[in-house]
Formats: C-alpha cells, structure tokens, sequence
C-alpha cells in the first residue's frame, strides 16, 4: 500500500509543482504513516509518530557553502527520501502538506 502511494505522489510531484525553491534546498511531499499496526490496532492522530519519508517535488538549482564552493544538486524530482525528524520549515499549498529544507538535511535516498 506505501508503495502505490509513493508511486501516485511521484506522478503528482511530476505534474504540480508550483514552488521553485531558492539556492541547495528541496520541496518535500511527506509520505503518510500507516494508520493501522501489524498486529491490526488502529492509531489515533496523536500517537502517529511525524513521517520522515518523503518525494521530492521540486529542487533547486544549487548554491554556495560556507566557503563560497558552489554545492551541486545530488537530489532530483520524484526522489523517494528520508529526512531529519525535525527538519525543514513546514507549509500548505492547497491544502497539502510540504516541507521546505536544505538539501543537506535529507539523510538517504529510498530504493525500489
């Protein structure tokens, strides 16, 4: 199921993207958590731990580090990620959860 979810977020990313985000950082559309346990116990709102997975919707186009070295995009549009628990500033846009961070707070690409 987290699977055809990604996969219709990554179409979407693909297709809205109404944001173009400044210098090495990243738009992030949050992936929800599985509402339901292994065991079958469903979850309330308040015990969901905040996703940390995520697709990229719009990157962009890279920027200079502390030491004026220019800092390369390694992230793409439609990346599957996982990032820090608390990073990033968090947004709306039509009525959609996003996440707005620097390239550097994304932790690993997600494979498969």
């Amino acid at each position: 199921m987290a699977t055809a979810v990604a996969e219709k977020a990554k179409e979407k990313a693909k297709t809205t993207t109404k944001l173009k985000p400044l210098g090495a950082r990243v738009v992030i559309k949050p992936l929800q958590r599985e509402e339901m346990t292994k065991s079958g116990i469903v979850l309330p709102d308040t015990a969901k731990e905040k996703p940390q997975e995520g697709i990229i919707v719009a990157v962009g186009p890279g920027g200079l580090d502390k030491n004026g070295n220019k800092v390369e995009m390694v992230l793409k549009v439609g990346d599957k990620v996982l990032y820090q628990k608390y990073a990033g500033t968090e947004f709306k846009i039509d009525d959609e959860e996003h996440l707005v961070m620097h390239q550097d707070d994304v932790l690993a690409l997600v494979e498969g």
